[in-house]
């Protein structure tokens, strides 16, 4: 299968996990250390410093770096990224062959290599990644923020790796969750949603960058697993302008086939 067909077909909606966003062209940007965790801290105080330390921006654009791999083939990818926080996701890869928009309603995207496109909701991105999956919850993901509100649920804190790790007092039926987040910013360092009898499991580690007092995503690798199978996605984050008046130019071309994703 060609670079295009697999990434069009089968990766077309990862991209839109690659989409990211975050982080800056800034000359101010600088990379973050770790600090040290505090094992007196308790659990409400970790996770109102989580949501304290959001990152406050409008508008982005730049580039990521879409490194992917399902362990039978493995391609790269540098696509350029415009972003209004909560309203759209936009991706363009070199000479617009592929284009993404993405929205709270839509996913889509099309392909002019192969005069196709695919317009529909988040139920397949869910379903690939065993997890219900909203324009929300992809962009938390995204930013380092923790993919479910933590303020709604108990947990139990630990130490792992040097940073504070939060899991649920009590196991969700269908699904487990573990946290940790890193003890200088307290940004997300890890996040994974397993599903054991599906024998299904999603999991993003991170590190990250100081763009202009924002702390944002340097590098995030994201890995999905079901049955044995694996596909990990590579981002790399650069040349980011934070707060830029952006447009999102997107149509579908006349005469594309639409692909149904299954």
């Amino acid at each position: 299968m060609s670079w295009a067909q697999h990434i069009q077909k089968k990766i077309g909606l990862l991209l839109l996990m690659g989409f990211v966003l975050v982080l800056g062209s800034c000359r101010s940007t600088k990379s973050i250390a770790g600090g040290e965790v505090d094992i007196r801290m308790s659990v409400r105080n970790i996770i109102n410093s989580h949501y304290n330390n959001q990152p406050n921006f409008k508008t982005l654009r730049g580039r990521v770096k879409i490194d992917y791999s399902n362990g039978k083939e493995s391609q790269g990818v540098n696509v350029s990224l415009r972003m209004e926080k909560d309203k759209v996701i936009w991706m363009s890869a070199p000479l617009g062959v592929v284009k993404a928009h993405i929205t709270p309603e839509r996913v889509s995207f099309y392909n002019k290599l192969q005069n196709e496109y695919f317009d529909g909701d988040f139920s397949y991105l869910s379903n690939l990644l065993g997890t219900d999956l909203d324009f929300e919850k992809v962009q938390n993901m995204l930013l380092g923020n923790a993919v479910f509100d933590l303020r709604e649920e108990k947990y139990t804190s630990n130490v792992s790796q040097g940073n504070y790790q939060l899991k649920p007092k009590k196991a969700a039926t269908f699904f487990k969750t573990l946290f940790q987040l890193e003890p200088r910013n307290f940004k997300i360092a890890l996040q994974q949603i397993s599903q054991p009898e599906s024998y299904r499991q999603l999991k993003a580690k991170y590190t990250y960058q100081d763009i202009s007092g924002n702390i944002l995503p340097q590098e995030i690798k994201i890995v999905a697993a079901e049955n044995g199978d694996q596909t990990v996605i590579d981002l790399s984050f650069r040349n980011l302008e934070l707060n830029k008046t952006l447009n999102f130019p997107y149509r579908v071309p006349n005469g594309y086939d639409k692909i149904t994703l299954k």
